[in-house]
């Protein structure tokens, strides 16, 4: 079936999309893991999906230990990206109270030309390659693991902005992505509006709580929606060289 594996390998949780797509390394802890042993861990890792020929990010949170582990991470080949500031807050603080701008339309994404639009859209924002974000989308809605609802915004029949929103399952928790708008829609109250759409539908879900890995450009919006900021997280992303 379409959608995601996740193992657990010690404290670490590794998913991989059964697609094409970046892997991803999380954890609640590392349980004291530290010196050789720790490195040992890093390097399987990185080896795996070398040997799979996916690029695989570690989200290092600032209060993550060891203390080292940002050092032990490019060691190993793991590259830094910009840092984000993780945001946290209650889902019905800003549920529903900030409606689109005038002329702005927020729906549910329906099919594959959605996501190909929003594809689309992602590369006239970042100026990169998306390709690989329609078959990740699509099997993120279709599952299994946690539910995702992708949400875009439209004016006059364009898309203008994306983002979409995860709810994990078993926990309190719904989590936020994407929402990159274009140029000319920035600033207008796109960005908060899909925010408030998204807590929406986890209020209605039973969720209390959202998170956000913020970007600079976002952070101020969230604090303004209510969230609080509560660390930073860094991706640290191994490429292997086949790729």
């Amino acid at each position: 079936m379409p959608g995601r594996t996740a193992e657990r390998f010690g404290p670490l949780l590794r998913t991989v999309s059964t697609g094409h797509g970046q892997g991803l390394l999380s954890y609640r802890d590392l349980g004291g893991l530290d010196g050789a042993e720790l490195d040992g861990v890093i390097a399987r890792q990185r080896d795996f999906f070398t040997r799979v020929g996916r690029e695989v990010e570690w989200q290092y949170h600032a209060y993550d230990l060891p203390a080292d582990l940002p050092e032990r991470l490019e060691a190993a080949g793991f590259e830094p990206l910009e840092r984000e500031t993780l945001f946290v807050g209650q889902a019905a603080e800003p549920a529903g109270a900030h409606p689109p701008p005038a002329g702005v339309r927020l729906r549910e994404a329906a099919g594959r030309e959605d996501l190909e639009r929003i594809r689309e859209l992602e590369e006239t924002v970042w100026n990169a390659d998306h390709g690989w974000l329609p078959g990740m989308l699509e099997r993120e809605i279709a599952g299994p693991g946690d539910p995702c609802t992708v949400v875009v915004a439209e004016a006059d029949g364009r898309m203008v902005c994306a983002a979409w929103v995860r709810f994990h399952e078993g926990t309190d928790f719904v989590s936020l992505w994407g929402g990159s708008t274009l140029k000319e829609w920035r600033g207008r109250g796109v960005y908060r509006a899909m925010v408030s759409y998204r807590a929406g539908l986890a209020v209605a879900r039973g969720f209390r709580f959202v998170r956000v890995d913020a970007s600079g450009a976002s952070g101020p919006i969230l604090a303004r929606l209510g969230l609080e900021a509560i660390t930073t997280m860094t991706p640290y992303v191994w490429v292997p060289p086949t790729l």
